[in-house]
């Protein structure tokens, strides 16, 4: 597992988002949430785009997607952006 603090330059939606320093997008590991076009994609995106847009987060590599995306669990501020997300 690697570990690594980044500055989150783009939320692209619900559970994608580009780094400033990486070339491949990251994915949250085990959240689904619905794509561009489905019913409240755009309150997904939203509401991951508060919580890490233009912030530092700790990104913990659990595998590589498909189109070479990493799928990491998602720090900021020592808690889990997943955990976060659901609260809202």
């Amino acid at each position: 597992m690697v570990r690594k603090e980044e500055r989150v330059k783009k939320v692209i939606n619900g559970d994608t988002f580009k780094t400033a320093s990486r070339k491949n997008l990251v994915r949250l590991a085990n959240i689904d949430v619905p794509e561009k076009g489905q019913p409240c994609s755009a309150q997904a995106r939203e509401a991951l785009r508060k919580i890490i847009e233009g912030e530092e987060v700790r990104i913990n590599t659990v595998s590589r997607y498909k189109y070479g995306r990493t799928v990491a669990d998602v720090y900021k501020d020592r808690e889990s952006v997943k955990k976060k997300w659901r609260k809202r």
